[in-house]
């Protein structure tokens, strides 16, 4: 099952692509604009489909805004069809066109095509949050500026990001960055989330959470 996004702002279309995405038990979010939709909460899903034609901000543009932030794919519901307009769109970080009308069929394969190969693929970028994990830079991004991290720090961060919403102790943490051959011990743990949330805080983001009396999780 997947977290897809749908933007259009035609109602019967949302209602329609939610009945037929649904019935492969995805969780489908409808929405009639990119209002009221914050940055980090774009990179929370697994597939994005996006209208083309809306009255104020249109798909294109809306593309180029989130193309940053998420790594998942991006594809356009539209009417158009012409050969421009579909370069332009693959141009700016779309992933595929769906030309409406388009039949159930089609919407629920190619859908599907995609989720299939982001599974398949070991990608080398995590986003989560807002939080751009570059893995084999072991870095991170948050509004496309590289947040200054030791190393200890970014593998917390991975770690917990990876689990995301999952609860872990300061030892689990700790047998997880350092192995079981550490030479401190778990208290550190602490001393780096301190550290990690005054970084992230300079973004006004705080993604990892203390859950009292147990541990830590990435929100």
């Amino acid at each position: 099952m997947a977290r897809i996004l749908v933007i259009d702002d035609e109602p019967d279309i949302l209602s329609l692509v939610k009945n037929i995405l649904a019935k492969d038990n995805h969780e489908v979010i409808t929405k009639a604009d990119g209002k009221g939709i914050s940055m980090n909460e774009y990179a929370n899903y697994d597939i994005i489909l996006l209208d083309v034609m809306m009255p104020e901000v249109d798909g294109f543009e809306l593309c180029k805004q989130i193309r940053d932030v998420v790594d998942c794919p991006i594809l356009f519901l539209t009417a158009k069809s012409l050969e421009n307009d579909i370069m332009f769109g693959l141009g700016i970080g779309a992933d595929d066109y769906i030309t409406k009308p388009f039949g159930m069929g089609e919407l629920r394969a190619r859908v599907n095509a995609h989720l299939r190969r982001e599974n398949r693929e070991k990608r080398s970028v995590l986003c989560v949050s807002g939080v751009k994990f570059n893995l084999n830079g072991k870095e991170i991004i948050v509004e496309q500026e590289k947040v200054n991290l030791t190393k200890s720090e970014y593998l917390i961060c991975e770690f917990l990001a990876r689990n995301k919403g999952q609860v872990f102790s300061k030892e689990k943490i700790y047998d997880k960055v350092y192995g079981y051959d550490g030479e401190s011990d778990s208290s550190t743990i602490t001393e780096h989330i301190k550290n990690i949330r005054g970084k992230l805080g300079f973004f006004g983001i705080s993604p990892i959470e203390t859950v009292w009396g147990i541990g830590y999780k990435w929100a």
